[in-house]
């Protein structure tokens, strides 16, 4: 299908035309002589004078050029374009971040396999962390890891392969040794001013409690839901432990429960891995969809078709002219 990007364009079409019919046609005074006996030099030449005014005219071939030509470019100037098939995108509406604590309470090897193996917190944490981002196709994921301080491993990015990479290079202690739950909340707000979408979920994954943040996780959590950001938080660990290596139950419910999201308890790869699918079912992911069609400009060959014919028509009118001359 073929259709003109700017159809207003062929009003232009009998422009010409209306030249032609409603202006005077154009008239040039040269300087000539004047001879008494100018009869008779053209009778004694067997001559017939003609008029004083002369009047130029085009042949059939200049005027089917200069129509033809006119056409082209007036059709050009529309930009006609070849529509493709319809092509449809699923364009993600929702954006989600990861902040894992990476304190040195998750280098402890407390965590279940399926096989009953026991592994480091972090590793099992990757394991399952893998996976999830793995299947998060058109969604925008961000990577937050924290530990005495809170750092902005990767913006928000369709690139989950890189995603990966990061958390799998992620290592226990990397952000110090202590638990900013605070801090991270806040990073992930100011990750979320680059997002436009509706939906934005942070997921909260921490072992230990609040020791050092310059915001308190509660009040981070209420500016949070000003921000529209729901968070959703995980505990992994143990609640019963002391200091920093007690999992902060209240804190972390208190966070979920302010946002609007929802906490979880996870002691081994599959509660976690579950959680995660749990998470899925209660924010579903939202697809916008957008639908195109390819075009394709055809202006260029009306322009080189007018260029041919321009060419053609000058040559034959310079071959014509000078056998003229020659006869």
């Amino acid at each position: 299908m073929i259709s003109l990007a700017f159809p207003w364009a062929l009003l232009a079409l009998p422009l010409p035309w209306l030249v032609w019919k409603l202006l005077p046609p154009h008239r040039e005074q040269v300087p000539a002589l004047r001879f008494p006996f100018f009869r008779r030099v053209t009778s004694a030449a067997g001559a017939e004078p003609g008029p004083g005014s002369v009047v130029l005219r085009r042949n059939r071939l200049q005027m089917a050029t200069a129509v033809v030509l006119w056409c082209c470019c007036v059709l050009a100037l529309a930009r006609p374009e070849r529509l493709g098939d319809p092509v449809e995108i699923s364009k993600s509406a929702r954006d989600v971040i990861l902040a894992l604590d990476i304190s040195g309470s998750m280098d402890t090897v407390d965590f279940a396999t399926a096989d009953g193996t026991r592994i480091q917190r972090l590793a099992g944490v990757q394991q399952v962390v893998r996976d999830f981002v793995a299947q998060r196709q058109g969604d925008r994921i961000g990577l937050i890891v924290f530990g005495s301080q809170a750092f902005l491993q990767a913006p928000l990015t369709q690139d989950l392969a890189t995603i990966v990479d990061l958390v799998d290079q992620t290592q226990v202690g990397m952000a110090g040794p202590h638990t900013a739950l605070g801090d991270a909340i806040g990073l992930s707000i100011r990750a979320f001013e680059a997002s436009d979408v509706d939906q934005r979920l942070l997921i909260l994954l921490s072992d230990g409690a609040d020791t050092g943040s310059r915001m308190s996780p509660l009040n981070a959590a209420e500016i949070a839901r000003g921000e529209g950001v729901e968070i959703h938080t995980i505990a992994v660990g143990d609640p019963e432990g002391s200091g920093e290596n007690r999992v902060d139950v209240a804190t972390l419910q208190d966070i979920a429960r302010r946002t609007g999201g929802s906490y979880f308890f996870a002691s081994d790869v599959q509660g976690l891995d579950e959680v995660y699918t749990r998470i899925d079912e209660l924010s579903p992911r939202v697809t916008e969809v957008l639908s195109y069609r390819p075009r394709t400009p055809l202006s260029y060959y009306l322009l080189g078709l007018a260029a041919v014919l321009g060419l053609g028509a000058l040559v034959i009118l310079t071959l014509r002219r000078k056998r003229a001359v020659r006869a």
